[in-house]
């Protein structure tokens, strides 16, 4: 059954007909209703035929019951809804295309400071990935740098991948810093550098933060770098740490018995399966991939495709982002990576995850972790981030024929569609395809 939207007891054609009615239309307008659909609400509870009600940006209800009298329809039977999905890591915005160095604005390699740096001037809502994205159902993502010439990459920012340049939700959400192998590079050649380098930075910081710093010429830190960490050391700021050996996340979670109003929050961990217990202990979440498994360093030689589920057995949050070697620029692709989670416990010896859990790691859980705790679930008062798909959300196959972000309608159409369409067709006019109107 195609879905279909009425409005005022008129049908419309399909989603063509939906979008007509939604696209755009201010959020507070018209009540919308998706009725009768399979409800995946991210925190581990499923519905059949049930009804969401969006009011305002908002949800109002999940449940049976039919729709509001003068609410706009749409009939979602045989579909699945689930929250918005939300990006743990991401470049969303920063670059357009990773190899031409105009179009990339993740690495400052050249700039004299590190951790002020911050994201969000350069963030491009008209980025043709952000639309990729959103054709995939994504909804919010986390936009990280990379670092450069230091071990701190900068501030990264929160972002709604919906239709506009009016992008970013929270400038300024986190600092990210680069240890392990990388970091050890850029700190002088070894982690003795990197950690030593971390932990000056810190204490720098907090010199700052409590006045004791005035004029001080020891400083290794420009005073702006110092400053922007100032609110980490506070705890007013999430501090992202990306490591990957086990023996560095150790290092790293024993940085709160000096620095407690720290609020770390792991990066990569592809060996955090080995020390997971300390990790929950901590209460420290981890952003990871799903399908890094191969040892192609040495910081990541206990790689395995069981270290998500082995992590989430021992009570550690986690988070899936995209973090380099597979698709990093296509965080749509977060779908397939929570599906793989599912199918590793089927394999001999594999961990692997419920549904419920794979869904959360890619919707609820990112989003609490970074702070996003009104959306990623499917929840009275919720923000009315939903994408309604047209099969299984953790099977390749399936799309979204739907996306909502604060209760509007968002295109589901990209660069490669638009390419795809006009193509499809070659029947020769008077001007070649690419002149077409």
């Amino acid at each position: 059954m195609g879905l279909q939207a009425t409005r005022g007891g008129r049908w419309l054609p399909a989603f063509a007909g939906m979008t007509a009615v939604l696209l755009g239309t201010p959020a507070a307008a018209v009540p919308i209703a998706i009725t009768n659909a399979t409800v995946m609400d991210g925190a581990g509870h499923s519905v059949d035929n049930a009804t969401i009600v969006v009011d305002g940006g908002r949800i109002r209800t999940v449940g049976p019951g039919p729709a509001p009298v003068g609410a706009t329809v749409i009939d979602g039977t045989g579909r699945t809804v689930t929250p918005g999905l939300v990006v743990g890591m991401s470049d969303l915005g920063l670059d357009e295309v990773g190899g031409v160095r105009e179009a990339n604005d993740t690495r400052a390699a050249k700039s004299p400071f590190s951790a002020a740096l911050d994201v969000v001037p350069a963030l491009n809502g008209r980025d043709s990935q952000i639309a990729v994205a959103r054709a995939g159902g994504v909804t919010r993502a986390v936009v990280a740098p990379e670092a450069g010439r230091d071990i701190f990459a900068g501030q990264g920012a929160l972002i709604a991948l919906r239709e506009g340049l009016d992008i970013v939700t929270r400038g300024r959400a986190f600092q990210l810093v680069e240890l392990g192998e990388a970091g050890a590079e850029n700190a002088g050649g070894s982690r003795t550098a990197s950690f030593t380098a971390f932990r000056n930075a810190l204490v720098e910081a907090q010199r700052l933060g409590r006045g004791r710093d005035a004029g001080n010429k020891e400083n290794l830190y420009p005073r702006a770098d110092s400053e922007a960490l100032v609110a980490v050391v506070d705890g007013r700021e999430s501090l992202v740490v990306h490591v990957e050996r086990a023996s560095d996340i150790v290092g790293v979670l024993a940085l709160k018995a000096d620095f407690p109003r720290l609020r770390l929050i792991l990066f990569g961990a592809r060996e955090g399966w080995t020390v997971a217990d300390r990790i929950a202990a901590a209460h420290v979440p981890v952003i990871t991939s799903g399908l890094d498994d191969l040892p192609d360093a040495f910081e990541t030689l206990a790689s395995t495709r069981s270290n998500v589920g082995r992590m989430v057995a021992a009570g550690v949050v986690v988070g899936i982002g995209t973090s380099g070697g597979e698709s990093t620029n296509q965080p749509r692709n977060v779908t397939q990576f929570a599906g793989n989670l599912v199918a590793q416990g089927r394999l001999p010896g594999g961990v692997g995850l419920t549904r419920d859990q794979a869904l959360s790691l890619i919707t609820r859980n990112p989003a609490e972790i970074f702070g996003m705790a009104d959306t990623g679930t499917i929840a009275p008062g919720k923000r009315a981030d939903l994408v309604v798909w047209d099969g299984d959300p953790l099977e390749l196959t399936s799309a979204p024929v739907a996306v909502l972000i604060d209760g509007v309608a968002q295109p589901v159409t990209s660069r490669q569609t638009e390419l795809r369409d006009r193509y499809r067709d070659l029947t020769r006019g008077p001007l070649p395809p690419q002149y077409r109107p």
